[in-house]
């Protein structure tokens, strides 16, 4: 008596749309168990693989095919499936998994298109395997181009939005609804705290890092968009996306992750959450955190403009240098110190000179309340429109709550007058949505209150200015003759040294911050709008 062959079917579509669709599994599985019918075979196992891809082998139920096959004894004696494009999708890959089964002595075959196995049949199987590499890329090339065209023209392409976005309907085209992204009130705020915190911290500390702000949202119970808890990949990903600033980039990766050329990325104007210049003072912020580019010795070393003192010849860092046996201390260039002159003829300066040089600058020309109060005019201008801003956005969530709670009320009162039946499972859902809707509203509400009255509480006076100025005067310098290195990073971000002269670069946004409360021990300089315009730019060596 002859034992029949055992058979495995595989089945396979290339979306979950068509999965969720039953377009082609059940018709795929009709036709493979009749076709080992028909040929005798006894099928023992069928591997469903609903949306994956067949260029590439990440696929779950492949690999427990793949992985049963070449075990031994194998369960199986042949493979079938509806079309060698079921299987793969790319000729190397078929022609690696081909050989992979076939050395455990397990076979595929296609319903549509029977091969044998001579020379001949092997060499039309790989022809077909090319063939079907092509028409994938083909069809991928012609998706792709679609959907840049459509992002082209503003339309969202129906991936999750970004969190504090919503997706509405902004045309019909036919049977297809282009839809467009909205700001979403509920969440939005929750976008806009993540980058004040990054910013001016909480009011009681200073700046934060994306860890801090994780763990300060975590403890207030601010959660995610689906009511989870916050991590850091997430906030990082919110701080440095481009979209918060109405610039949503599409088709900026592979999908293998790597950057796309510039040229391929099309940009999608939609509505901004974040003004650019503080979305552009967050990268700078995150850049200068970056231990690649700023090492933590640079923030806490004992020189008081290491991290900060540049040539200004080369723009490479002045690093410190000995003479005298060690007695005495210079900046001198770098790039002049490991290549020579010829490199650069940056030149050395005393430090304590120096030192001393860029403190009494600072007293004697920045420390004044009339130069403040001019530095940090349009600063204090931007403030005051964030301010109204914050305020509609206030009024906006709080008339969503109203209008949730009068839906409520209309509900239970439709239930005590009979004509909605308590029982029905939709009316519960509905009583849910819009009870979480109202609570959601309301919290954000209150929070962005508090921050506005936080802020608010805050505002710059002539006296503050003034106090400021005098306090900061005072303690800049240590008993001893030494320095403050906080306060004067603070103050200033970065020196430049150049034959005769100093340049002194600050940001206003870290300058303001400083005047408003104390930074925090996390603090790190950050690059800004720079203030060295003016009769005050160019101290000389005396």
């Amino acid at each position: 008596m002859t034992v029949p062959l055992r058979a495995a079917l595989y089945l396979r579509v290339s979306t979950a749309r068509q999965a969720e669709h039953d377009v082609s599994i059940p018709d795929q599985r009709r036709q493979g168990e009749a076709y080992c019918e028909s040929r005798g075979l006894s099928l023992v196992e069928t591997f469903v693989e609903p949306g994956a891809s067949a260029t590439n082998d990440r696929r779950p139920e492949f690999q427990r095919m793949i992985e049963a096959g070449t075990s031994k004894p194998a369960p199986f004696d042949v493979v079938v499936v509806h079309s060698f494009s079921r299987f793969f999708r790319d000729h190397f890959e078929l022609e690696f998994y081909v050989r992979k089964l076939a050395k455990n002595g397990v076979k595929l075959v296609s319903i549509t298109q029977e091969m044998g196995d001579d020379p001949m049949h092997v060499m039309m199987r790989q022809i077909m395997a090319l063939f079907d590499e092509y028409q994938s890329k083909e069809n991928a090339k012609h998706v792709i181009r679609a959907l840049k065209e459509n992002a082209r023209q503003g339309f969202w392409n129906g991936s999750l939005p970004p969190i504090g976005y919503r997706t509405i309907a902004a045309e019909t085209r036919g049977a297809k609804v282009k839809k467009k992204l909205e700001i979403d009130p509920l969440h939005a705020d929750t976008v806009r705290l993540i980058y004040r915190l990054a910013l001016e911290g909480d009011g009681t500390t200073g700046q934060m890092g994306v860890k801090n702000i994780v763990s300060y949202l975590n403890s207030r119970r601010i959660f995610t968009r689906d009511g989870g808890r916050w991590g850091i990949g997430q906030v990082h990903r919110i701080l440095t996306r481009r979209t918060y600033m109405g610039e949503h980039e599409f088709n900026k990766r592979t999908k293998t992750k790597t950057l796309k050329p510039v040229a391929e990325i099309v940009t999608v104007v939609v509505p901004p959450i974040i003004d650019p210049e503080t979305f552009e003072a967050v990268q700078a912020l995150l850049k200068a955190r970056n231990p690649k580019v700023m090492p933590s010795r640079v923030i806490s070393g004992p020189t008081m403009l290491t991290g900060l003192i540049h040539c200004a010849k080369c723009g490479g860092a002045m690093t410190i240098r000995t003479g005298k046996g060690g007695r005495s201390r210079y900046y001198a260039c770098s790039t002049k110190a490991r290549q020579g002159p010829t490199a650069c003829t940056g030149m050395a300066v005393p430090m304590e000179k120096l030192d001393d040089l860029v403190v009494k600058h600072l007293e004697e020309r920045l420390l004044r309340p009339e130069r403040l109060e001019t530095i940090l005019a349009a600063v204090l201008d931007r403030r005051q429109e964030q301010g109204e801003r914050r305020r509609e956005h206030i009024a906006e969530l709080n008339k969503r709550a109203a209008e949730s709670e009068l839906r409520l009320k209309r509900l239970y009162d439709a239930i005590e007058a009979g004509v909605t039946d308590i029982n029905d499972p939709a009316l519960k859902d509905r009583i849910d949505g819009l009870k979480a809707v109202r609570d959601q509203a309301k919290a954000d509400a209150e929070r962005a209150q508090a921050m506005l009255d936080s802020s608010g509480s805050k505002a710059v006076t002539p006296a503050m200015i003034e106090r400021f100025a005098e306090t900061a005067r005072q303690r800049i310098r240590l008993e001893g003759g030494g320095y403050r290195r906080d306060h004067l990073r603070a103050l200033a971000q970065r020196v430049e040294v150049a034959e005769g002269e100093v340049r002194i670069i600050g940001s206003k946004t870290r300058l303001l911050q400083t005047l408003l409360g104390k930074p925090g021990v996390n603090a790190v300089p950050v690059q800004g709008l720079k203030w060295r315009r003016g009769w005050d730019s160019n101290p000389r060596y005396p």
